[in-house]
């Protein structure tokens, strides 16, 4: 029963945020359209933040468990984009929220878990030096981090799959030329 109404709390909330925006959702907002009591919602929340960051990781850990292994940045551009596509209006209220770094901060560990699962493939047995290695992993996170958030920025309006795609044809070639470079450096 307890995993039944904790369910329901994200899902009310996620429907609720799909609504309005974060500042005019109450903890009362949510108890009432889930028929519950407020002492349910605090048995499983301290707070509207805490539901928002179990939510969010949730969502950042299962996209982490779908794609286990990446061939492609593109492959991986697109995994941190799809469950912000499929639930655009709530995230864009949390984005827009004094909350905004709960979703930064887990957006931030998908893209690094993308990058470095992208790099365990593209490095192989190369022997790039560790350092190296850091700075073309920083390199892309960042890259990924920031289309996304550009992305946010913009409303979600462009065509982020486009883009994506684009940029990724931009590269082909890049971080084969960047481990080439890194072992004909030592």
């Amino acid at each position: 029963m307890a995993n039944f109404t904790k369910k329901a709390i994200k899902d009310t909330f996620i429907e609720l945020l799909s609504e309005r925006p974060l500042s005019q959702i109450t903890v009362k907002d949510i108890v009432e359209a889930c028929g519950i009591n407020r002492n349910s919602f605090y048995y499983h929340f301290h707070d509207i933040p805490s539901l928002i960051e179990e939510i969010v990781k949730e969502e950042a850990d299962r996209i982490i468990e779908k794609y286990p292994t990446l061939d492609s940045l593109e492959m991986g551009f697109t995994a941190a984009i799809d469950f912000a596509e499929k639930n655009r209006r709530a995230i864009l209220h949390i984005f827009k929220s004094v909350n905004r770094d709960i979703f930064e901060q887990h957006l931030w560990k998908v893209c690094d878990y993308v990058v470095v699962s992208f790099c365990k493939t593209a490095f192989a047995d190369q022997p790039v030096s560790e350092d190296d290695r850091d700075i073309i992993i920083q390199f892309y996170k960042a890259q990924c981090f920031g289309m996304v958030i550009d992305w946010l920025r913009s409303g979600m309006k462009e065509d982020v799959h486009h883009k994506i795609h684009r940029i990724c044809e931009l590269q082909k070639g890049m971080i084969e030329e960047m481990i080439r470079r890194s072992i004909e450096s030592k």
